[in-house]
């Protein structure tokens, strides 16, 4: 745009004109392109998600999820519709949740369910509302092919790490005797020392 040779201005075009148009194309020889990054929800800033999400027809939103949410939703939003009514689109509706889903159409339940059935069970180690289970039924819903009927679950999951610590306190006992010499004599004052030593014993049982 600053080549004069590259205006599109016609050839009748004033100097003013001229001038303005070599100094708008200085200033946007100056902004950066903000894609592809903009159009990276891993990456792009967290105001213009809304705007991502619509753009990508993401039906479920809420304003006041976690930032990680809100990025995993949209990220997931085109896999999910490209997939609609398949397992993988159901696994990633509730992983849009931060949930881990088991799926299990009806010919791999023991003994088969329902033709067309999907037992959903979704496991979460964060704090789970009831708000989470409308919104989980409504991707769930948005996912799912008309004819399925789904059965949904949900348990919540602890881990953690067990610990065993133990302590051993190791103690000598000496003993000294004065020297005894043939024919010499010896007085003084006598001292005795005792030593103490006190072991102490903790066991931890898990909180159950």
């Amino acid at each position: 745009m600053s080549d004069l040779n590259a205006s599109l201005l016609p050839a009748n075009s004033s100097p003013l004109e001229k001038a303005l148009d070599v100094g708008f194309g200085v200033l946007l020889d100056r902004v950066v392109p903000p894609f592809p990054g903009l159009m990276d929800p891993t990456h792009t800033p967290v105001a213009f998600l809304p705007y991502l999400a619509a753009d990508r027809g993401v039906k479920e939103w809420s304003t006041g999820a976690p930032v990680i949410e809100k990025r995993l939703t949209v990220k997931l939003a085109w896999p999910t519709a490209r997939q609609a009514g398949t397992r993988q689109a159901l696994e990633n509706a509730a992983r849009g949740l931060q949930l881990r889903p088991q799926v299990q159409a009806w010919y791999e339940q023991r003994p088969p369910g329902l033709p067309y059935s999907f037992s959903v069970r979704a496991y979460t180690e964060l704090p789970y509302s009831e708000a989470i289970d409308i919104r989980l039924d409504r991707r769930l819903g948005d996912a799912k092919s008309e004819r399925d009927v789904l059965s949904v679950s949900v348990g919540l999951s602890v881990s953690g790490r067990h610990c065993i610590g133990a302590a051993t306190l190791c103690g000598e006992l000496t003993t000294i005797c004065p020297t005894l010499v043939p024919g010499v004599q010896a007085s003084g004052t006598s001292y005795r020392a005792v030593g103490l030593y006190t072991v102490e014993t903790t066991t931890l049982y898990p909180q159950e």
